[in-house]
């Protein structure tokens, strides 16, 4: 099997305070980062949040601006790039969500430039991976592959002010690798070749270490590290790769569905993929009790018709979803879907079954 070239971040800090020696850090990072030409791309929503850490930012690093992103946009993102290069700055620091990460990180990709993600809050594994979602014409959404993060600073401090639904996300996102990686395997013996079996070991610790830890306070300093661990490795596993498969099978292809199809569900990503997860282990033929019970613990409602799912939609959305990308063997390929079955799940779904 060829070995996929990867690449690594040159560092990667999970600690209580890491904003407060953020421009120490970033000089380990970044050999002679305060001479550089430096855009610092965040939101103007968290300016007063994040007023101290981007004041001392910018008193320690003279040659840096901010640079505020209104959009998770590919028009977005290119106009960020364009301004990289125009201006010839030299590293960009994403401080926000995922809606600034992704952006600053394709904007870096296309300027052929540095790039360090420190993440206010952990709704998905896009911090460190290498694919950017960026939305394109009208509410249609992009996965477009980029260059991981030249380095990661997650201050867990800051997380834990994160609202526990953008958290919960997270999870949502974790805990799907359970069914992706089946279907990894799946789509290998369809194609008769090998998964990467380095990628998928860290996939599977990425899912082992979030659902067999003991923590299961979403506000608690050690769920906040094992998240953001759990979270990393995902997009390590997709950059060792080459490609998603790791992290994303049929329940991503659910989630893609809602999305394009439906888009009045107002639903997270790491939400609907978690009720993705429900429904395509129970297609793959396996127990969910153990994606239940992680669910339970940290009280993820997967009540489809509490997030405005009805039957008709939940059908429709799983009937389509193989078409949102054809070329991914999932269990979709093999399951004999129908009315009546998906129906039956849905009501288990609704029982909490």
């Amino acid at each position: 099997m060829a070995m996929n070239q990867f690449n690594l971040p040159g560092c990667l800090i999970i600690e209580e305070g890491a904003c407060e020696r953020l421009n120490e850090i970033l000089a380990d990072c970044v050999p002679g980062i305060e001479k550089k030409k430096i855009v610092i791309a965040t939101e103007e929503s968290l300016i007063p949040i994040m007023k101290s850490y981007l004041d001392e930012m910018q008193r320690d690093l003279p040659k840096s601006d901010l640079y505020l992103i209104d959009e998770n946009s590919f028009d977005e993102a290119m106009e960020l790039a364009k301004h990289i290069c125009m201006k010839d700055v030299e590293v960009i620091i994403g401080v926000g969500g995922g809606k600034v990460l992704d952006v600053a990180k394709y904007a870096g990709f296309v300027g052929k430039i540095p790039y360090i993600c420190v993440p206010t809050t952990l709704s998905n594994d896009s911090l460190s991976s290498p694919v950017a979602v960026l939305g394109t014409e009208g509410d249609a959404r992009k996965t477009l592959k980029c260059a991981i993060p030249a380095g990661i600073v997650v201050d867990v401090n800051v997380v834990m002010g994160a609202p526990a639904s953008h958290l919960q996300s997270g999870i949502g996102d974790t805990i799907s690798k359970y069914t992706a990686l089946y279907d990894w395997k799946l789509d290998a013996a369809h194609r008769k070749e090998r998964v990467d079996d380095f990628s998928y070991l860290l996939s599977d610790m990425a899912l082992s270490s979030l659902c067999y830890n003991e923590e299961k306070s979403l506000k608690s300093k050690e769920f906040i590290k094992i998240l953001t661990q759990s979270l990393v490795l995902g997009g390590l596993a997709m950059e060792i790769a080459g490609n998603s498969r790791p992290c994303s099978g049929s329940e991503h292809l659910f989630c893609h569905s809602l999305e394009e199809n439906h888009k009045e569900i107002q639903i997270s990503h790491g939400m609907a993929v978690a009720l993705g997860s429900l429904v395509s282990c129970r297609l793959q033929g396996r127990d969910v009790g153990t994606l239940e019970a992680v669910l339970k613990a940290y009280h993820m409602d997967m009540d489809p018709m509490n997030w405005g799912i009805t039957k008709e939609i939940f059908t429709d959305a799983w009937m389509r979803a193989a078409d949102t990308r054809k070329d991914r063997y999932t269990v979709l390929n093999e399951a004999a879907l129908s009315e009546e079955l998906l129906g039956r799940i849905y009501d288990k779904l609704r029982a909490g079954k």
